[in-house]
């Protein structure tokens, strides 16, 4: 049974979602749709990080595996072709190495967090970054934010509904940059605990607006207890963009 790797990208705006829900509009949903539309298989479609709610990607990985032994292309164009007019695109898909699995396989995980830092709202890009009026100061952000790197209890920017067996993880990078009139936070990890990066980026945020300190940042990481997080920033404006694998880099 060949099992396939497919690099996906899609507009989480209208899905509550990654997982399959029977009365709600899901990623996984539309997906095993599409392949049941294509090969007539009833599928489980296995991802690397089951995005939430309004959550966008341009790089999430997932595999199926499919009973017969069909092209890695035609199950890409195939897939493209029953998913129209979804936003939801396969860009690429590959016949995977015998054992590989899209989620525990996975060394690291990248999202992208877009913050429109300008008076007027979005036009174009309403629904895909957070809009904050107020001037925020990058630079300050990027070195608050190099307190959460690292080996932390994760506690405070848990939220209440993870059902991780531990909030210890280990952040390997956070940085913030200006791009124009855009504010671009960038996370690498193996993983994350359930709205970790939207809890970061909220209170990073706030150092970037003055109200909280470096000292505060690092304070509300140490207090370990989710009533010190500060603002969760909204699900528009992040993106998984990266999924790593051991084998990729061999």
């Amino acid at each position: 049974m060949p099992r396939y790797r497919l690099l996906l990208e899609y507009d989480g705006g209208p899905y509550n979602g990654f997982q399959a829900q029977a009365d709600q509009p899901t990623i996984q949903g539309s997906l095993e749709r599409a392949v049941r539309a294509f090969c007539g298989e009833a599928v489980r479609v296995h991802a690397a990080g089951r995005t939430d709610t309004g959550v966008h990607a341009t790089g999430q990985v997932a595999h199926i595996d499919l009973q017969k032994d069909w092209p890695a292309e035609t199950v890409r164009n195939a897939l493209n072709a029953h998913l129209r007019p979804e936003p939801i695109v396969v860009l690429d898909a590959q016949v995977a190495a015998e054992g590989w699995h899209a989620r525990f396989a996975a060394t690291e995980r990248r999202y992208r967090y877009r913050i429109l830092n300008r008076l007027s709202p979005p036009g174009l890009e309403r629904g895909h970054v957070w809009h904050v009026k107020t001037l925020l100061d990058a630079d300050v952000m990027h070195i608050a934010a190099q307190a959460l790197v690292g080996l932390h209890d994760f506690t405070t920017f848990r939220d209440v509904a993870c059902q991780a067996k531990s909030p210890v993880k280990t952040l390997d990078a956070a940085t913030v940059r200006r791009q124009g009139e855009e504010i671009v936070l960038i996370f690498a990890a193996r993983s994350f605990l359930h709205r970790q990066v939207r809890s970061m980026v909220g209170s990073i945020a706030e150092v970037g607006l003055s109200r909280w300190t470096t000292e505060d940042l690092k304070a509300a990481l140490d207090a370990k207890d989710r009533k010190a997080c500060g603002t969760v920033a909204p699900a528009d404006g992040l993106y998984l963009t990266q999924v790593r694998y051991e084998a990729d880099s061999e």
